[in-house]
């Protein structure tokens, strides 16, 4: 991964100079032998000369996007796998499997390819290069007028054809994107083919959800089949890609090296017995397969259907709880603003998230301010560390709201955790960067809360193990590895190896004092 190292500061000068190999030499040696343990003062040194230097350049976009480009951000929790992938790969993916174009919207759509009405997609980037334009706007909000949440939801059914056949590849695009961004931990949101059986079975079904009993008891026979074949379809989707980036070689791509875990997302505008169905499959897969860590909602939130059955989804929630209590929820709430919903529809949303479904993270919450009694609510979220999933660039082309309008400082304010996530980065065309960028230009967040928030999105990661952290991210350690900084001893390094969540974290201080260091 890239680093900004040697970074010389003198009065406004922002030029890198690298370190000599003396110096790189001597860092590599004291970090073996451990001796920079003891410098505790040392790193809080280097990280206030890397805020300094934030401090210089943060109103200077290249030169910032440059830092943020090789800062560590940890993880990105809110991530739908379909939307992370930009339309450039879906038509090049479209083109070699001989998919076609249609004439009228833009789509990517199956064959036969038949003129007027489609054309072949590898016809489109060298013979046609007004209709390939055209095509990328149609698969995301490129060129759009925004906000757009019309147009938001409609990319997808614009590259469905192909995001639906080829799931391995679209989890691929989504680690490389990763890698670039120099994040290490991504929770992808992705049904399984399997599931299909499923949901078929709920359509044949009481469809109105009014006995949860009923359902559940209808569905149980299909589940462990769905489930084993989920995992078989994961197994090989991992294993081509291993093969196709030579994970397993001496010089593995960088997509290797991030983690990844997955949620099962219930689409909260099906009918009730679908909708249920996704839920009990995902709770089912979670508790049988550590890679899938838990189960969410999503979808418009302002659908009609799903402002009808809002709260009988939560519910829904609550009643799987209560039968897998160990499965986590990252639930999709308060997507909303005033005018794009009645008022009323905004008093309740990430209130009955928290407090019926039992959600441990809230993905959006724009409404906050709006819900009744908010400030109970927010102090509730802080005191039960339930974190929110801040998505500026898809808040502002969806909802419209950004900038001052947008509650990113109210949960700040309120000591509720918070993260940034890209929510759907190919879509949108933006980047975990670019979310980070946006946090400094509209939000004026500083190195030091930017470095809490990457924190953050390992601390609320649904990864399995015991915390680095004895209570807040960045504040004292663990007994165990209280002694330890950039070098594990053996009562520390037998702690990492019993938690996913504390290696994650402690790779994360890795790569924070090594970037903190290029600013001595």
């Amino acid at each position: 991964m890239t680093r900004c190292k040697g970074m010389k500061q003198t009065q406004d000068r922002t030029h890198v100079l690298l370190l000599t190999p003396l110096l790189l030499a001597a860092l590599a040696a004291q970090a073996r032998t451990g001796a920079s343990d003891a410098g505790p003062d040392r790193a809080r040194t280097d990280e206030s000369r890397t805020a300094a230097y934030f401090d210089r350049i943060a109103d200077r976009p290249p030169q910032l996007r440059m830092f943020l480009q090789a800062m560590p951000k940890g993880g990105d929790l809110h991530n739908h796998a379909s939307g992370s992938v930009y339309a450039e790969d879906y038509l090049r993916w479209a083109a070699e499997q001989g998919y076609c174009v249609a004439a009228d919207s833009h789509r990517i759509v199956r064959p036969p390819c038949e003129v007027p009405a489609s054309v072949a997609a590898r016809d489109l980037a060298g013979k046609d290069y007004a209709a390939y334009s055209r095509a990328i706007d149609a698969l995301s909000m490129r060129n759009a007028t925004l906000p757009d949440f019309d147009r938001f939801f409609a990319s997808f059914d614009g590259f469905r054809a192909v995001s639906t056949g080829d799931a391995g590849r679209v989890i691929a695009a989504a680690r490389e994107l990763a890698a670039d961004d120099n994040l290490a931990y991504l929770e992808l949101m992705s049904m399984p083919r399997s599931a299909q059986v499923v949901l078929d079975a709920a359509k044949a079904g009481d469809q109105d959800g009014g006995d949860l009993d009923a359902l559940a008891a209808a569905l149980a026979p299909l589940l462990p089949a769905a489930v084993a074949e989920a995992r078989a379809e994961l197994d090989r989707d991992e294993a081509a890609f291993a093969a196709s980036h030579a994970c397993a070689s001496a010089t593995p791509k960088p997509a290797c090296a991030v983690e990844v875990r997955y949620q099962i997302p219930a689409v909260r505008h099906r009918t009730p017995a679908q909708a249920f169905a996704a839920m009990a499959f995902g709770f089912a897969l979670v508790e049988a397969d550590p890679r899938w860590v838990g189960v969410n909602i999503v979808g418009p939130e302002h659908h009609p259907v799903a402002q009808r059955d809002y709260g009988l989804h939560m519910r829904m929630f609550a009643y799987l709880k209560q039968r897998h209590p160990t499965v986590p929820l990252s639930l999709h709430a308060g997507e909303q603003t005033l005018g794009l919903v009645a008022p009323r529809e905004l008093r309740y949303h990430v209130r009955d998230a928290v407090g019926v479904a039992g959600a441990r993270r809230i993905g959006h919450g724009v409404d906050i301010a709006y819900e009744t009694d908010a400030v109970a609510l927010l102090e509730r979220m802080a005191r039960e560390r339930i974190a929110v999933e801040i998505n500026l660039s898809s808040n502002a082309a969806i909802l419209g709201v950004q900038g001052a309008q947008h509650p990113l400082h109210a949960y700040l304010a309120a000591g509720v955790p918070v993260v940034l996530a890209t929510d759907d980065q190919g879509v949108l065309r933006s980047d975990m960067t670019h979310e980070y960028q946006r946090a400094v230009k509209e939000q004026g967040l500083r190195y030091a809360q930017l470095k809490r928030i990457a924190r953050d999105s390992l601390e609320y990661a649904f990864l399995s193990g015991a915390s680095l952290w004895a209570e807040r991210a960045g504040g004292a350690r663990v007994a165990a590895c209280a002694r330890s900084r950039e070098s594990a001893d053996a009562a520390c390094a037998r702690f990492l190896q019993g938690s996913d969540k504390a290696r994650q974290q402690w790779r994360l201080e890795q790569d924070f004092a090594r970037f903190e260091r290029g600013y001595r």
